[in-house]
């Protein structure tokens, strides 16, 4: 929970509650051709209630970082698009806003001279304007628009101030969950081929796709290409991805399913074909020799001689370097997935 000297505002979320430090005014510019730039897929309207649709678009339209594919997500977790919802936390509506934080941050989107956290257009338009300020208070933790989107979720769970103590996903299960469960959420709400992962070069897809999981934990054994899952041994009470699951994953999904790599990173390693650290593109296989002869570990680079991987037990699905100790003092490979 988040604590500060300035005056603080609960919000209790599906029974979760929230310390928010602080007030501020909510602004974010849309960009000129209005698609946001976090999660840049398109809504997929035909899985929102009618109802809802005109207001979930505009939500996502009110800052770059918050999308509607996003607003949808949260909607659903929360309060399952039930606008009567109630939690023993007295937190009500679509959105789920307790009174005090309603009185501070909720708005009459449809001009009926009340805002009500029952009436659909005002929670989702309130839960957007709450979203960017979220946003805006945790933007430099991200290295990108994806990692802002977790980073908000997160802070809408455990407040700003834990993001702010870890400088990222603070090492919550319940947090954790909560962010995981909202993302994979958001590829269901989010129309076919739009996304930031469904769209350019096959190894910016594959780049795309593991960045999706950013913050989630490490599970030894752990994880498919149906995503997160709980592990073996050391990793079997935690829900998460192993550094080859991750690979597998981000490579089926880029495909569209229509590669699946071998499990484990010695067999990843092998596969596709070498190049050189000098032609390394984005969406390449990195693999080294850290621990044995053999390559026990695995990621995916992203450019600007970084990578994004699942380091080990009681980590998280993190981008690092490859200048970094120990991956420049052990010997490496890059292997190049061909889009089939």
């Amino acid at each position: 929970m988040s604590r500060s000297t300035n005056s603080i505002l609960i919000l209790a979320t599906a029974g979760v509650t929230v310390m928010v430090a602080g007030l501020a005014a909510v602004g974010g510019a849309v960009s000129d051709d209005n698609k946001p730039a976090g999660l840049a897929g398109q809504l997929d309207s035909t899985k929102i209630p009618a109802e809802y649709r005109e207001w979930v678009t505009k939500a996502g339209q009110t800052c770059a970082e918050v999308t509607a594919p996003v607003i949808a997500a949260q909607i659903e977790a929360e309060s399952g698009w039930n606008p009567n919802a109630k939690s023993g936390a007295d937190a009500q509506g679509l959105s789920q806003f307790i009174p005090g934080t309603w009185r501070t941050w909720g708005v009459d989107a449809d001009a009926d001279g009340t805002a009500d956290p029952y009436t659909p257009a005002d929670a989702i338009m309130t839960q957007a304007r709450y979203d960017c300020w979220l946003a805006g208070k945790v933007k430099s933790y991200a290295d990108d628009d994806g990692e802002v989107t977790r980073l908000m979720l997160a802070a809408y769970n455990a407040g700003p101030g834990a993001v702010e103590q870890y400088h990222g996903i603070p090492p919550y299960p319940e947090t954790q969950n909560y962010v995981n469960k909202i993302m994979t959420l958001v590829e269901k709400y989010t129309a076919a081929g739009t996304g930031d992962a469904a769209s350019g070069p096959f190894g910016q897809r594959i780049a795309g796709e593991a960045k999706k999981w950013l913050g989630t934990p490490y599970s030894w054994g752990g994880g498919s290409v149906n995503g997160p899952t709980a592990g073996i041994a050391q990793g079997a009470l935690t829900k998460g991805f192993d550094c080859s699951s991750l690979v597998q994953y981000a490579v089926y999904h880029a495909s569209g399913g229509k590669i699946t790599l071998p499990r484990v990173s010695q067999a990843q390693a092998t596969e596709g074909t070498a190049v050189t650290r000098a032609n390394i593109q984005v969406g390449d296989l990195v693999a080294w020799q850290l621990s044995s002869g053999s390559y026990d570990h695995i990621g995916i680079y992203v450019g600007g001689g970084q990578f994004v991987h699942a380091p080990r037990t009681g980590d998280v699905v993190k981008i690092s370097s490859l200048d970094e100790y120990p991956y420049n003092q052990r010997t490496m490979t890059i292997r190049r997935i061909a889009e089939r």
